[in-house]
């Protein structure tokens, strides 16, 4: 059972009282709890509206310094929700790891409900309705929560084909086989996202080391510019190196880079692998995020110009 409260600090010396400003009296609150929950600890109405205590939602309250901890927030929710009530879609991905990009900040939790429920969504959370059979729902992190088949076939529903991409590439790298998604989706067959998830499926590719460089291929796809290898090994004088993405004939490969090539030692080591690419031969595009998301057609429009003169 969670702890709900603390003792409050003793208070100070007599002689001492009239000097000594009283210290702020810290929230007796420690875990996520019910009005009822809080006041079988002996928390009052008056300590649960403390400033260090958040409330989700009209019953439910949970320490403000927990409030980013995805765990403590589903338990939260949770202590609302119907019963058999499976976590799902965005939350299910995040807790099984995935990266979900183009995403805005999305702090509710995910739930699946029955068909026929009538709970209702809240700031706290979000609800989706539909049947479960045994095999879509496993345990993990100590929450019953879809599948990571069902979780793609009900991300399928939300997501953009470029962001469903990314969760595809990111299922068959550590989940799922192609085989076991084409199952999911011949049990699930129609509906919302089925068209979506079939047309994403075929140019799946376990070998996708981010998020945005599977929205980067995606964007590709879409405009008709044929398939890149992806995690092409090239030898060079200088060495052998590794490609994003390349089109080996034309001898043109394609980089995304993330954040982490901004730090001075990824930026130089960046600087003369690519030197020695272009001094074998290979042209080289590198694109970030702001050229993904922001400038798309001007992306495909120099993959393209840059095949079509080789």
């Amino acid at each position: 059972m969670v702890d709900l409260w603390t003792a409050t600090t003793a208070e100070a010396d007599d002689g001492n009282a009239a000097s000594v400003p009283p210290r702020p009296t810290r929230s007796r609150l420690t875990g996520p709890a019910t009005r009822a929950m809080a006041g079988a600890a002996g928390i009052s109405h008056k300590q649960l509206r403390h400033r260090d205590v958040v409330r989700l939602s009209r019953d439910t309250y949970l320490p403000r310094a927990l409030l980013d901890d995805l765990p403590t927030r589903i338990t939260a929710v949770l202590l609302t929700a119907p019963p058999g009530s499976v976590v799902s879609h965005l939350t299910a991905g995040t807790l099984w790891g995935l990266a979900i990009p183009m995403q805005r900040g999305e702090d509710r939790v995910h739930l699946t409900v029955a068909t026929g429920s009538a709970v209702r969504g809240r700031s706290d959370r979000c609800i989706h309705r539909g049947p479960l059979i045994p095999r879509e729902v496993v345990e993990r992190s100590g929450f019953r929560l879809t599948s990571p088949q069902r979780t793609w076939r009900d991300l399928a529903a939300t997501l953009t084909p470029p962001a469903l991409l990314a969760v595809t590439d990111q299922c068959l790298a550590s989940w799922c086989t192609v085989a076991d998604l084409q199952k999911q989706l011949a049990l699930r067959p129609t509906g919302r996202g089925s068209a979506r998830a079939r047309l994403v499926l075929p140019v799946a590719d376990p070998r996708a080391e981010s998020p945005m460089e599977s929205v980067l291929r995606w964007l590709l796809h879409a405009a008709g510019v044929p398939a890149p290898v992806l995690q092409q090994q090239i030898s060079t004088p200088s060495g052998r190196f590794r490609a994003d993405l390349a089109w080996p004939e034309q001898q043109v490969l394609v980089e995304f880079d993330g954040d982490l090539h901004r730090e001075r030692e990824t930026f130089v080591r960046d600087l003369r692998r690519q030197n020695a690419l272009v001094a074998a031969g290979w042209t080289v595009l590198r694109f970030s995020s702001a050229d993904v998301l922001g400038r798309a057609e001007e992306v495909v429009a120099q993959v393209l110009r840059a095949l079509a003169c080789r």
